[in-house]
């Protein structure tokens, strides 16, 4: 149990399924208010009734596509009028597409910088002077392992994991005089719907089904981490041990591992 959540309220993006919808029950199982934002509306009612009901918090839904960038302005605005405040923002809207960058169409290029780049940082400007000002607050990005080591069909999905690296790593130094935390995520591939989109194929999934992340023991961890000073959240430990080595050895760990890389 984190205490320290009782009486928050924990707002997450692309929340009606995956990894998203697990955080939000666990946040719910802690006491925290949360307010769930996706497109699919319907399924968040069926998840507003379901939380109401099992752990007597308060539960608010609204409609958001992170990639119409002019409207994330007024859904904040809503929140913070009908809750008073924003406590913690959870940044998990994503999605990837495994295109060969040859085959990679300018449509999915600017979709997933849309939703996965641009959206996360709209979503966190709309935070970022409100928890300044109170001197409190923890945002919470969702990345990737991708994001520390790319792999072939995955160079645009890799960018925007980067890209999200990045501005994690500039915004939490910048937010330590104010005592407000940021903590990023980088997991390796998760049992979610994520993959009906970015593998249509299926054959990266069966390859690497045994070793796939259980959504609900990671948004646990993710839970369990709010409102201290966690810097980042890797999971598997054996792929970030991978990463860390190829930022050591980068031209030995793409000899030795390109039939692996090469699974997708």
């Amino acid at each position: 149990m984190n205490h320290r959540l009782q009486n928050k309220t924990v707002v997450i993006t692309g929340a009606s399924g995956g990894l998203g919808e697990q955080i939000a029950y666990a946040c719910a199982e802690n006491k925290a208010s949360v307010i769930l934002l996706a497109r699919n509306v319907e399924k968040l009612k069926v998840m507003k009734a379901d939380i109401e009901k099992k752990h007597s918090v308060r539960c608010g839904i609204q409609f958001l596509d992170v990639s119409k960038h002019e409207q994330i302005p007024a859904v904040f605005q809503k929140i913070r009028e009908e809750f008073g405040t924003i406590d913690v923002l959870v940044n998990n809207a994503g999605y990837g597409v495994f295109e060969e960058a040859h085959d990679a169409t300018i449509t999915d290029i600017k979709g997933m910088f849309d939703v996965n780049v641009v959206g996360l940082m709209a979503c966190t400007k709309e935070v970022l002077p409100f928890m300044r000002d109170k001197k409190s607050g923890h945002i919470i990005n969702i990345a990737s392992q991708a994001g520390k080591m790319a792999t072939p069909k995955s160079s645009v999905y890799a960018a925007t994991k980067h890209a999200v690296i990045g501005y994690s790593n500039s915004v939490r130094m910048e937010l330590v005089p104010y005592h407000v935390f940021l903590t990023t995520v980088n997991p390796g591939p998760i049992a979610t719907n994520f993959f009906e989109m970015a593998d249509k194929s299926g054959t990266y999934v069966k390859s690497i089904e045994k070793f796939m992340l259980n959504p609900e023991k990671l948004a646990r961890k993710i839970v369990e981490c709010m409102f201290t000073k966690r810097r980042e959240i890797n999971a598997p430990y054996w792929m970030n041990a991978g990463s860390t080595i190829y930022s050591l050895f980068p031209r030995m760990v793409e000899r030795i591992g390109r039939k692996a890389f090469y699974k997708k």
